[in-house]
């Protein structure tokens, strides 16, 4: 019987294991970095130990001090989570020989299935030769033979590109698993990525609970899943489950695992890989399935058996990925402070992060999981965007206006959804769309926290006071008036006015904006504004050769040959940051000549840092 249990793991899904090992009675320890000192992970355990350092390689991927930790804390098992070291045979095998017990599968079965190109193998699937690729082998798929979640992943369309994508590729995948071996595939254009929950036990026990569609994706990395996937044949469906069962009792598997699979709009399934480890996306098979998976995966290691049957699924499950991103500046990473996140409705959230918590640049930019279960689709789709839309979030950029739009969007909605839904429909759905009347609800909001600060005297009152805040970058100017009845603005009715709500009435109908602010940071709704000082510095001002890191991060790579007088064309590549387990390409900001390059290879930067300076070309001023 487990009385103990060591999560190797961080963030979300460290707290989402805690929870489980909390209802059955079972003792948690984490460990956690010098970053994540102070993690809701770190916090919420039971006990806590320390792993010096701060990047995944001195830390959550050192299996042998994780293992020590096992041991100092009096664990008696090792729950690996997800990412890091979940899908290592080498660790599992320490954890075992520690004496501990692995809620895991067998190291042979992790060992089997670890390599991509080894498990295409197993399963008789041959990959391309990447020495021999042709123009009619295009497009390919340049994969990481270790590790997922979209790292170490190209999509390379010529020929030319190859070389290069195996390159970043190799670098990558050696960054985020310590193995830098890649392969290559067919790409399968308009293809959907459908996954097999399966569950095994010792006593020759496999269960495949059902489907989920992962289709919706950024940078090969899974933003919103459902279970059961929508639309599939029942032959497929069959077909599907036979597959995973199969690809689990070939490798003697015990435990949760996946199977996935990229589906042709022909409904022709490709064996893709097999996860030996617990899914992101657990959740809905959680919800659909009425089962709590990290419990059977306790159950399993303990040594009881699956009921000869799996439970009966029951409606539909969606979950949307909450990242600290911007859609719109090419998924880049955003940290800062999550001053409040709160999800209203009858929803799940799981997250890493509690308020006031820091959002670094170590580690994956998911701030939560948001999973919501209805009798039907349409009737968990409109819960789970109706959620999104009213959750409260302060604090950096995220996806959420993207996830929202994502779930309404028609082609979503008609389960018409492929792998290329954001290559078609980005520009649409991060198109800036603010609430035109949230500054002058945040400036209205200000000028009560001022009369309640400073009194109810006002210099010249007659005169209209001006206030300018930054929105979706772009700038709003407005402004009110104070009155012997109250505050008055043009073309509204100021109704209400208190520094946390206002109330406009607009064409005869009455709006609320509730406002928080954090310094210079001003959060209308679901708007964000950034209040601008009434004189602005001009020293602030940069050229337009100017190119600053839009993240913090690491540089990692500077273009071959560059230095301070080479010629760049506006997009070209100049170095690469990498920022949260993800490598970010910065290109010349303009064409010219390259007058100055501060970046340093392995150096690190703050947002805002200055990288370059191009000196823009006569005949593109």
């Amino acid at each position: 019987m487990i009385t103990s249990v060591l999560v190797a793991n961080r963030g979300e899904i460290a707290c989402r294991i805690f929870r489980t090992c909390r209802e059955l009675g079972i003792r948690t320890v984490a460990v956690h970095s010098d970053a994540d000192e102070n993690a809701l992970h770190a916090r919420v355990s039971d006990t806590a130990v320390r792993l010096p350092g701060a990047a995944p390689a001195e830390t959550y991927l050192r299996g042998d001090l994780i293992v020590k930790a096992a041991v100092a804390s009096g664990a008696d098992a090792v729950h690996p989570g997800y990412g890091f070291l979940s899908e290592n045979a080498d660790f599992a095998r320490a954890v075992l020989d520690a004496g501990l017990v692995w809620i895991g599968p067998p190291p042979e079965a992790i060992e089997a299935m670890a390599s991509k190109t080894r498990a295409k193998q197993l399963m008789g699937i041959p990959s391309l030769d990447r020495d021999r690729v042709t123009a009619s082998d295009l497009p390919v798929l340049v994969k990481a033979a270790a590790g997922g979640g979209g790292r170490g992943m190209r999509i390379v369309r010529a020929l030319a590109d190859l070389d290069g994508a195996l390159e970043g590729a190799r670098a990558e995948a050696a960054g985020a698993f310590g193995d830098g071996e890649v392969f290559v595939e067919p790409y399968v254009e308009g293809g959907r990525h459908v996954e097999v929950q399966v569950l095994a036990d010792t006593h020759g026990t496999v269960w495949a609970l059902g489907t989920r569609d992962c289709s919706l994706q950024r940078r090969h990395q899974k933003v919103i899943e459902e279970a059961p996937a929508p639309g599939l044949s029942d032959e497929l469906r069959d077909e599907l489950h036979t597959l995973a069962v199969r690809a689990a009792r070939a490798v003697d598997y015990v435990g949760a695992g996946t199977v996935e699979f990229l589906v042709s709009a022909a409904e022709t399934a490709h064996f893709l890989e097999m996860n030996t480890r617990l899914q992101v996306e657990h959740p809905v098979t959680e919800a659909v399935f009425g089962l709590d998976l990290v419990a059977e995966q306790i159950r399993v290691a303990e040594g009881h058996a699956l009921g000869t049957d799996p439970p009966r699924a029951r409606g539909h499950a969606i979950e949307a990925r909450l990242y600290a991103e911007d859609p719109a500046a090419d998924w880049a990473p955003q940290t800062g402070t999550l001053h409040r996140l709160a999800v209203p409705g009858d929803v799940r959230l799981d997250t890493g992060y509690g308020d006031g918590d820091a959002i670094g640049v170590h580690y994956d930019p998911m701030l939560a999981k948001v999973i919501a279960h209805a009798p039907t689709r349409a009737e968990a789709v409109r819960r789970l965007s109706g959620a999104l839309e009213r959750a409260t979030i302060h604090g950096p950029v995220t996806n959420r206006d993207l996830l929202v739009r994502s779930l309404r969007h028609k082609e979503f909605t008609g389960a018409g959804m492929d792998t290329g839904f954001y290559d078609r429909h980005l520009a649409e759905l991060t198109e800036p769309a603010p609430d035109p009347h949230a500054p002058l609800a945040a400036a209205l909001a200000d000028a009560r926290t001022r009369a309640s600060r400073f009194g109810g005297y006002r210099n010249l009152p007659s005169q209209p006071q001006v206030r300018r805040y930054t929105t979706a970058g772009e700038e709003h100017e407005v402004r009110y008036r104070h009155t012997r009845a109250g505050l008055e603005a043009d073309g509204v009715r100021v109704v209400t006015a208190t520094p946390g709500l206002v109330v406009l009435e607009v064409d005869g109908v009455q709006r609320k904006f509730e406002v928080t602010r954090y310094g210079d940071q001003v959060y209308v709704n679901a708007t964000a504004l950034t209040a601008l000082p009434r004189f602005p510095d001009p020293t602030a001002q940069h050229a337009p050769g100017t190119l600053l890191a839009p993240m913090p991060g690491t540089v990692v790579k500077i273009a071959d040959g560059l230095a301070a007088g080479a010629a760049v064309q506006a997009g070209e590549p100049l170095l690469w940051l990498e920022a949260m387990k993800m490598q970010h390409k910065i290109t010349a900001p303009v064409t010219g000549t390259l007058t100055a390059l501060h970046a340093v290879r392995g150096a690190q930067v703050d947002v805002g840092a200055l990288l370059a300076v191009v000196e823009v070309s006569q005949e593109d001023q």
